[in-house]
């Protein structure tokens, strides 16, 4: 009776997830479901322009330092608690999106360092940071939840086809630039699947005569157009509609990576953070 119970509620949160689209909505029911939301309390929050800072303190007494930017509601970056002389290291970027059949979340390490001095504001100054490689995850997707080497597995393998993607969309003549996520779904969708959006979206002379096509998902694939536009290493990619599932369930992480050199600019500069808690 407990176990049906405990499952029932399980498929309302669920449900009330695919209900709605907020991010909050899909962080908290995340947090929830595998305890994270108990494990650490913000003890300070420090707030600039865009990016807030918060003193975090776990279970175990012990504090780290994290970064939220508002332009990234999906991430957050994390470090060590600063030493006496203000000196702290970049540890983790923790990333958690939504998306129509559930959400990913994971844990990519970073190396790096920064200096925060405090007073009655705070200082970030000599910060430099980078990518190395995702160390843990989960996937939700309708009702099954992937954990373990599994989601691990396909964690890392999507990270190497977006990193491809965006490598081949920054080539792009007139790539766009600053662009929010609403701006940059409007821009790109029509340029990887013009077989999907309206006729009046789709780029011009998008197919030819004597295209050749491929069904994969459920779509007609214009083989000719992948040839024509996309790199070589993305032919099989969006041929198999792999491609498409990407874009739909990882939206905001391609996002992420495609605006990453402008979140590295962010903290290139010295920061002033003033206290807000």
């Amino acid at each position: 009776m407990k176990n049906k119970h405990y499952f029932n509620s399980i498929l309302l949160i669920f449900i009330i997830l695919l209900l709605c689209s907020c991010l909050s909505m899909v962080e908290k029911t995340g947090q929830m479901l595998d305890g994270t939301a108990f494990q650490e309390k913000i003890v300070s929050r420090y707030k600039s322009q865009n990016i807030e800072l918060h003193i975090v303190e776990n279970k175990n007494n012990e504090k780290s330092i994290v970064f939220t930017i508002s332009e990234f509601p999906m991430m957050k970056l994390r470090g060590s608690y600063p030493a006496e002389n203000g000196v702290f290291m970049f540890k983790s970027l923790e990333y958690l999106a939504g998306n129509t059949h559930g959400w990913n979340e994971y844990s990519l390490d970073l190396i790096g360092e920064g200096t925060l001095s405090f007073g009655t504001d705070v200082l970030l100054e000599l910060c430099e940071f980078e990518t190395v490689q995702i160390s843990q995850g989960k996937i939700h997707r309708y009702d099954t939840r992937i954990t373990g080497d599994e989601a691990l597995t396909a964690l890392r393998n999507r990270r190497e086809r977006i990193i491809a993607t965006v490598e081949w969309m920054k080539k792009t003549e007139n790539a766009p630039k600053a662009q929010d996520l609403t701006q940059f779904e409007k821009y790109w969708k029509p340029v990887f699947f013009p077989e999907v959006v309206s006729r009046k979206n789709k780029p011009k002379d998008w197919k030819k005569a004597g295209d050749t096509f491929i069904r994969a998902e459920d779509i007609r694939w214009n083989t000719n157009y992948t040839s024509r536009v996309f790199s070589e290493d993305l032919w099989q990619v969006r041929n198999t509609g792999t491609l498409l599932r990407d874009w739909e369930e990882s939206l905001s992480w391609l996002y992420l990576e495609y605006e990453w050199d402008n979140i590295i600019k962010l903290f290139s500069n010295e920061i002033n953070f003033n206290k807000i808690k």
